[in-house]
């Protein structure tokens, strides 16, 4: 197993429950706690129900009161978030993504075997098995390697190729860290505060442990990663307000920021021989589809099911490759068709994404808006 994220913990959490023994490799030194709130929702909800999570994720959840956005003149605009829950059925929380990670990391069996800082820098896959050669030049072997090693998968590149043909760059990048600021924590109070303006946004949020949450996303004409993410991001978002001038100021060295590419992964084939991808790896939507946590967990349960199924390897992989591609492709269509939205270019984007919010407010219309972001069906 290659990658400890959200599809690397539920597959190896799930084979192993399943009897098999899991050695699950992360190139990591120690499980990340950089990142960002994530709207939980659609088939992973269900997915963390079918696997006994779901209450512990309750447990965790944020009470979000509302989301407010903010225009650069002060004026501001809100949606009750009861209202976006009720648009999907219920079936919503809120929570930090480093969370939902140490929700699965727990519920993993003492049977699989964590280690971190262990990078895999090739596959080498024979008939019979298949080895992952480790940067420290240790090989591990055994039946099958589930990368779900992310957007820049390693063992993709080693397999597929030039990573870059496969990604398609959204020509944005975003940014996730956590500061103290007694002040903010008390303004914010339950609320996420968003900012309303084109071509940039910042999302500020209160923790539980009194520390506030940053989120960003700015568009970028170059996509490639800056060499200092935290001179970027004070270049991205200065002079937005004193609450988010303070919020940057505040911004930490770049071992405790999370920075990235906007981006989707559009592999055509999910698995070679012995070798099968799961999450970011083949199937990132890009945070502007608002589903990737979700798909990761209900893709990991799916593929362990079908290698559980008592079917050959290749013919698990490829039932698990056919039904979920798909909905994969769904989800990557809408976050593209969200892009203008989340964050707007133009004038015109911009007050067509302020109209959209309006809309959210109506239980009637809110669902057609949000099916139309998501990419899921009307909730009755």
């Amino acid at each position: 197993m290659c990658g400890a994220g959200i599809a690397g913990l539920t597959v190896a959490g799930q084979l192993a429950t399943q009897g098999w023994e899991v050695t699950l490799l992360e190139a990591a030194p120690e499980r990340r706690t950089q990142g960002y709130m994530i709207d939980f929702f659609g088939p992973g909800y269900d997915a963390a129900e079918k696997i006994g999570i779901i209450e512990r994720l309750r447990e965790l959840h944020y009470p979000i009161s509302e989301a407010r956005f903010v225009r650069p003149n002060g004026r501001s605009q809100s949606i009750d978030y009861g209202i976006v829950a009720a648009n999907e059925g219920g079936k919503l929380m809120s929570l930090m993504r480093q969370d939902l990670e140490q929700v699965l990391f727990d519920a993993m069996p003492a049977s699989v075997d964590a280690r971190f800082g262990s990078a895999v820098v090739s596959v080498e896959d024979r008939t019979d098995y298949v080895t992952a050669v480790l940067a420290d030049g240790s090989r591990i072997s055994g039946d099958i390697v589930v990368a779900a090693d992310g957007i820049h998968s390693v063992v993709r590149h080693n397999l597929f190729g030039d990573s870059a043909a496969f990604d398609r760059q959204l020509g944005m990048h975003t940014c996730a860290y956590t500061f103290d600021s007694p002040r903010l924590h008390k303004k914010l109070g339950d609320a996420l505060v968003s900012s309303d303006e084109l071509d940039r946004m910042v999302g500020l949020y209160g923790l539980r442990n009194g520390k506030v949450a940053l989120f960003a996303a700015h568009r970028v004409a170059d996509t490639v990663l800056p060499a200092d993410p935290q001179q970027a991001i004070l270049d991205a978002y200065q002079g937005m307000g004193d609450d988010i001038d303070e919020a940057i100021e505040k911004c930490p060295d770049a071992a405790h920021v999370y920075y990235d590419q906007v981006a989707q992964v559009e592999l055509p084939v999910w698995s070679r021989g012995r070798v099968v991808f799961a999450g970011d790896a083949c199937q990132a939507v890009s945070l502007l589809a608002g589903q990737g946590a979700s798909l990761a967990i209900a893709g990991g349960v799916l593929l362990v099911e079908k290698i559980t199924s008592g079917v050959e390897l290749s013919a698990a992989f490829a039932e698990y490759e056919e039904e979920w591609m798909p909905v994969v492709l769904e989800k990557q269509a809408a976050g593209r068709r969200a892009a203008s939205g989340f964050l707007p270019h133009t004038p015109l984007q911009l007050w067509a994404r302020r109209a959209s919010l309006a809309l959210l407010r109506s239980r009637f219309f809110g669902k057609f808006v949000t099916s139309r972001i998501t990419g899921t069906k009307p909730s009755k």
